[in-house]
């Protein structure tokens, strides 16, 4: 591994309010997790793997690829544990299990189920469940979904034994109905329920939330929460974090990976070692640095799939401890802690208020003379765009709507899939309609300036 100590970016701040990017810590120094300490003034990362037996289980009897029996391996499994171990000694992370591998009866899933077990009990990791392998809302209806999560949360209580029970789920994709049932049945209160800005990736899209926790609408799981009346107790939370400036592109746009960011995948397996490491560093900053600023906390996460093992393993151990390096402070926990503290500060929506600027890193559709901007609350989510020292070429690119009506997709069927759960309105950051062309912000209406400037005054200059 070389060239890690890469130097950090200043972000230029177009906004008073928007606050001075900070540096970094950069003393060597490691801390404890701490499960009950506020969310305030703390930076977090959160880490789950899935472990599966096929790419895609449609339904509890129907798949799609192939069976992964030969990587998901006990050997495999301790390795990534270790090199995890390695790079953050005393974090935690969490382990979601598809259905198929819940029950599967061959050798290397029986160990892997024992082992996960002594991982809970020795390091405090979280294990849980994954419907589906992501994409559960666009191959099955919402009241299989519960069922799924019902019984599957038995089997996990079962394996880990001493009335364990999870704090969240991952999700992927999960519908408003399927994290009610969560909040209300199961008394989860925490899920990994939406994929930030995925269009045209993949399985299933859903762009349209906000990139940092907030309470679900009743109406659509990439809402946030108007209000009592359609409030879901069951915190929503991203799959990985991906750099603003790849992810305002549809799938693979212009040659560009939309999802590049910290996931595995896109940084270390397209650009290799050094380069991937480089965005994945570069894509933390944005929110370990000026977001911190902005934010006043700052959660960076990702998932890492078992199936990927032994690929770039090494890699995972360095990004850790050039984090903790760059960031003494950095707390690393399960993803049900993590979402615990947002719960215990955020009652409701009302004073979520998130910021993010980034200039491109220069690494694929992370443009280097570019900088976003995000704003996002209950309201609204709104990104300008323009080039660097050069005011007069912002557009918005996205403001999309949450103070409007939403409705989902109808229930979905195994052999009658419905792909597209994107929250899409006034304008979005994908370009996919003749209606999301970007606009000066002086091409909104009188209305719709007004409510941006009520919630950030800054902007009536703009």
């Amino acid at each position: 591994m070389q060239n890690l100590d890469f130097t950090r970016r200043q972000f230029l701040q177009t906004s008073a309010a928007l606050g001075t990017a900070c540096a970094a810590g950069t003393l060597p120094l490691r801390v404890t997790a701490e499960t009950d300490a506020p969310l305030i003034g703390k930076r977090f990362f959160t880490l789950n793997s899935v472990i599966r037996v096929n790419q895609i289980e449609v339904s509890r009897t129907k798949n799609a690829g192939f069976d992964e029996a030969h990587i998901h391996t006990l050997q495999n499994f301790r390795l990534f544990r270790e090199h995890f171990r390695k790079g953050c000694e005393n974090g935690k992370m969490t382990w979601a299990f598809s259905w198929l591998a819940l029950q599967d009866k061959r050798q290397n899933y029986v160990d892997i189920r024992k082992q996960v077990a002594e991982y809970q009990h020795q390091y405090g990791d979280e294990v849980t469940f994954i419907p589906g392998g992501y994409f559960s809302p666009m191959y099955n209806s919402r009241k299989q979904v519960n069922a799924d999560l019902h019984d599957a949360l038995a089997m996990v209580s079962d394996i880990v034994g001493g009335g364990y029970r999870p704090k969240s789920v991952v999700g992927g994709f999960l519908a408003a109905e399927n994290l009610r049932y969560l909040a209300e049945e199961e008394k989860i209160h925490s899920a990994q329920g939406n994929i930030w800005s995925q269009y045209a990736i993949d399985n299933g899209d859903g762009d349209g939330a906000i990139c940092y926790p907030y309470y679900p609408s009743r109406e659509h799981f990439l809402k946030p929460a108007q209000g009592q009346a359609d409030f879901i107790d069951c915190v929503n939370l991203d799959g990985w974090t991906c750099d603003f400036l790849c992810a305002r592109r549809k799938g693979f746009a212009e040659g560009f990976n939309s999802r590049l960011g910290v996931g595995p995948i896109e940084a270390l397996f397209h650009f290799g070692t050094e380069k991937g490491l480089q965005e994945m560093l570069a894509t933390s900053e944005v929110h370990y640095g000026s977001g911190f600023d902005l934010n006043k906390f700052a959660w960076v996460t990702v998932c890492w799939e078992l199936a990927l093992m032994p690929r770039q393993i090494e890699s995972l151990t360095a990004f850790l401890q050039e984090l903790y390096r760059r960031y003494p402070d950095l707390i690393i926990e399960t993803q049900g802690e993590f979402a615990s503290r947002w719960r215990n500060h955020f009652k409701n929506n009302d004073a979520v208020n998130y910021r993010f600027v980034q200039q491109g890193s220069g690494i694929g559709g992370s443009d280097i003379d570019k900088e976003i901007r995000w704003y996002m609350n209950k309201s609204f989510r709104l990104a300008l765009l323009q080039k660097i020292n050069d005011a007069s070429s912002q557009r918005v690119i996205d403001f999309t709507r949450y103070d409007v009506k939403a409705e989902e997709p109808r229930d979905a069927a195994p052999d009658s899939p419905s792909r597209n759960w994107s929250l899409m309105n006034r304008l979005n950051q994908k370009q996919t309609r003749p209606v999301d062309n970007p606009i000066p912000f002086s091409d909104l209406t009188a209305e719709e300036k007004q409510l941006i400037v009520k919630h950030y005054p800054e902007l009536g200059k703009a």
